[in-house]
């Protein structure tokens, strides 16, 4: 289901303020720019019913409860703590909690909420955010939904915690898209794109078993995505409207009689940047959305590929060969002023700009390993490798610039075997996505509206 068509089932969503006590004493806060670092221990109640029974309204809570909570333990930064352990049963949230009962089994935050269902079939989650030791409520809100709703809203009580609590907005109330990776009955490769929520939920298939398609990206509105089609036997880039569901090949047969790969948007939507085959070399050109005019950026001998802009859109990284082996250049966005900033042994590509601005992702081959890794986009060459193993392919990263999903290959006895993981800045909290069956390329939505 399309973004825009999920948040049209909303009849409204609000952030109210509830009341809160002021106390002198420092907030509560999670320094995620330690690097590693203890995780901060919260109990997540399960949210009560308005209605005080243990029907629709304390399903829905529970459910909720339990959402939060992984959202929150996979993100590395915090540790829940076992409800086998909570000693108050929290009834109403609308009276102050008994903090002692929460210090003793470590619960630094205290989290508890309430769901309503009226007869319209309106559900109201209200919730707090408590500090257990200061005895302060950080946040109180509520969101208006409906109850078929309560997964999006539970995404979105994770994403108001984390940001409270770490300062910086959270990423959970987002899709991935990827390549669902098979085999047909003789042995041939199948790959589709898929789509779910970022804790895998609600997965769907987006293409059909016709085609193969490679490669998605999304567009900022999350509305739109691009992929890699070999429909035409090569490789042409196409436009994929989720609303609608309809599909467009960008340029006829790669708009330079080649194929056209790892087409990126430009921040505001109205652009694409892509890698495309001209005269038996690869060029990197630039797609008018509106106009459908293309405009030719690089013009070197050289192989020139994977672009991707910088936030503000100023800017174009891209790999290339022209130095003989593949490295990274960072360019102006009209094609001017290329300049190299990878200087590592290795071969350097997929690279990918950070939507904090400050770094670029990578994945380098050196000496028969893959590795992981970012580097300063200011061009001092400073890189950190996160990963690295057999195979390592196509980071995508959070909206807020602190994950990096990547597709990792492990040997097996049928050959390569691909799936999705993630791992955080610091290079800790590597975990594996669920998806059905093997998967690869994956790309991260914007927070969804």
């Amino acid at each position: 289901m399309s973004a825009r068509r999920l948040a049209a089932a909303f009849t409204s969503l609000l952030a109210a303020l509830l009341a809160a006590p002021a106390l002198a004493q420092s907030p509560l806060r999670v320094d995620v720019t330690e690097g590693h670092l203890d995780p901060l221990k919260i109990a997540v109640t399960d949210f009560v019913s308005a209605a005080g029974d243990d029907g629709r309204e304390a399903e829905i809570g529970a459910e909720i409860a339990r959402v939060v909570t992984s959202n929150l333990e996979t993100s590395g930064l915090f540790d829940p703590v076992d409800p086998a352990a909570f000693i108050e049963e929290i009834e109403d949230i609308d009276l102050r909690p008994r903090f002692g009962d929460w210090r003793v089994i470590d619960a630094s935050a205290l989290l508890v909420g309430r769901v309503s269902v009226d007869e319209a079939n309106r559900m109201v989650v209200a919730f707090r955010l408590w500090d257990s030791a200061t005895e302060q409520q950080l946040l109180g809100l509520q969101f208006v939904s409906s109850p078929d709703n309560w997964r999006r809203i539970a995404h979105k009580v994770s994403d108001a915690v984390y940001e409270r609590l770490t300062g910086e907005s959270g990423y959970f109330d987002t899709r991935i898209v990827y390549v669902s990776e098979g085999v047909g009955p003789n042995g041939e490769p199948i790959r589709r794109l898929a789509a779910m929520d970022q804790d895998g939920a609600n997965p769907s298939f987006l293409t059909d078993r016709g085609y193969m398609a490679l490669l998605p990206n999304y567009s900022p509105s999350a509305q739109q995505i691009t992929y890699v089609s070999f429909r035409d036997g090569q490789a042409t880039s196409y436009l994929y409207d989720l609303e609608t569901g309809r599909q467009e090949a960008l340029f006829d047969n790669g708009g330079t009689g080649g194929q056209s790969l790892s087409a990126r948007f430009h921040p505001e939507g109205r652009e694409l940047v892509v890698s495309a085959e001209r005269r038996g070399g690869h060029d990197i050109f630039r797609f008018d959305l509106r106009q459908r005019t293309l405009r030719q950026l690089t013009t070197h001998p050289a192989d020139d590929v994977e672009p991707s802009y910088s936030p503000g859109g100023r800017q174009i990284v891209f790999s290339s060969s022209r130095s003989g082996q593949s490295q990274l250049y960072v360019m102006n966005a009209d094609g001017t002023d290329p300049v190299r900033i990878s200087f590592g042994e290795g071969r350097y590509t997929t690279p990918v700009w950070s939507p904090r601005g400050d770094l670029i992702a990578f994945t380098k081959q050196h000496q028969g390993r893959f590795m992981l890794g970012v580097i300063d986009a200011n061009g001092s060459g400073e890189e950190r490798i996160l990963y690295d193993g057999y195979f390592v392919d196509t980071p995508a990263w959070s909206p807020n610039g602190r994950v990096i999903l990547f597709t990792r290959g492990d040997a097996s006895r049928t050959g390569t075997e691909y799936s999705i993981w993630s791992v955080d800045l610091s290079g800790f909290n590597l975990r594996r996505l669920p998806t059905q069956g093997a998967a690869s390329d994956p790309a991260w939505s914007p927070l969804i509206d």
